[in-house]
């Protein structure tokens, strides 16, 4: 029987405090209209930027038997979402749903988060590397940002990057086995930060330049993958999802900053989820 609204399994972590991960991704798919089903991969009483003496419960134990579960009561979903998964053992768990669940063809969305501004996060080295590559050749689309994408084809981080370069390294990342990979900070030549993308199947590519604001918050990639993600699961092209998942984004930097908030604290996207219920943007995006 078809789901009246999607059903989203949503594998990240929980930070009780700091807008991030599950604090993130579950109000702002809701409000998208989905129905968004928590697989915590981990409980922290704050998410691990900024803040000292923060609690952790680590849950890897206990995912196999959860989603086991939810196989059991013949549970269909529209869409696997993963985002940051803090070890090997937690990666082959979500390929092994992944694969528990493909007779229902569900969209899987892998945000690979481990690295960002150059560098793998303290908590991963570069054995997790190989560990993440077979998780992102199980989905439909990811999302890395720039230095996820160096490190998932063994490339230095560019400084910039001609139109040719951009196309081949979303090629590269689509070879591994993506059907549309979705890059996240890229440099262009005419745009410190972009968004550009390459959908293998209509081999077309494209791009969509970010405003610049001076200052970075947690939580804005788990933002924009899951407003990328209810897009797609409402049926919107690449194009609009990505425009959607920009402007979003963009408009709780913007508002953030402007209030002074402090950056540890996430962004201030409750002031915006009710925009999200809008599916009728123009796209911005352009050919790449």
């Amino acid at each position: 029987m078809k789901n009246v609204i999607p059903k989203i399994a949503a594998v990240h972590d929980l930070s009780g405090y700091g807008r991030c991960s599950l604090s993130v991704v579950v109000p702002v798919l809701s409000a998208m209209g989905m129905q968004v089903c928590p697989m915590p991969t981990a409980v922290l009483s704050t998410h691990t930027g900024g803040f000292d003496g923060y609690t952790f419960v680590d849950l890897t134990d206990t995912m196999t038997a959860y989603y086991k579960h939810w196989r059991s009561l013949n549970i269909d979903f529209d869409c696997i979402y993963s985002g940051f998964l803090g070890s090997s053992k937690q990666v082959d768990i979500i390929s092994d749903m992944i694969d528990e669940f493909k007779s229902t063809s569900p969209l899987v969305v892998v945000d690979p988060a481990f690295a960002d501004d150059g560098a793998l996060y303290s908590t991963f080295d570069m054995e997790f590397v190989p560990h993440m590559k077979r998780l992102v050749a199980k989905a439909h689309t990811i999302t890395p940002n720039i230095t996820e994408a160096a490190f998932l084809l063994g490339r230095e981080i560019p400084k910039i990057l001609t139109t040719e370069e951009a196309r081949e390294w979303l090629c590269a990342l689509a070879a591994l086995g993506p059907e549309t990979v979705i890059i996240t900070s890229a440099p262009l030549k005419d745009c410190k930060s972009s968004v550009i993308a390459y959908e293998k199947q209509k081999n077309r590519f494209c791009q969509l330049a970010c405003e610049y604001i001076p200052a970075e918050y947690p939580g804005t990639g788990d933002t924009f993958a899951s407003v990328l993600t209810g897009a797609l699961l409402q049926k919107n092209d690449v194009d609009m999802a990505i425009t959607r998942a920009v402007n979003f984004v963009s408009a709780c930097i913007r508002a953030t900053y402007e209030a002074g908030c402090i950056p540890r604290d996430g962004v201030l996207l409750e002031k915006f989820l009710h925009t999200l219920a809008d599916t009728h943007a123009k796209s911005a995006c352009k050919n790449l």
